[in-house]
């Protein structure tokens, strides 16, 4: 009797008290992501592989497929080794925010 009473009051009080997530009338702000300007080299690779992918390459004999294919390869190569950024797993972020929890 006593924990159906106990679980009474609580889902009395839960559904009583405000709902704090749709407290806020007014919409959040939007984020402004600054803007970063791609490099002048980067850009002729792109502009490389536009090209390549706007080609008709149905008249194409298999060896210059070959040629494209490899070319495609390496600017995609290129434009990964300059393009940099950090890539984090999702364990080594669990593991971060554990020790940060720990700490």
């Amino acid at each position: 009797m006593k924990k159906t009473t106990f679980y009474l009051l609580i889902v009395m009080l839960l559904s009583v008290l405000p709902n704090t997530v749709m407290a806020s009338e007014k919409s959040p702000a939007p984020i402004d992501k600054p803007i970063t300007e791609i490099p002048a080299e980067i850009k002729t690779m792109l502009n490389r592989l536009d090209e390549i992918k706007e080609m008709d390459k149905s008249n194409l004999k298999s060896s210059e497929r070959r040629e494209l294919r490899k070319e495609v390869r390496e600017i995609k190569k290129e434009i990964k080794a300059k393009g940099g950024g950090l890539y984090i797993s999702a364990g080594a972020i669990i593991i971060i925010l554990l020790i940060l929890l720990i700490l």
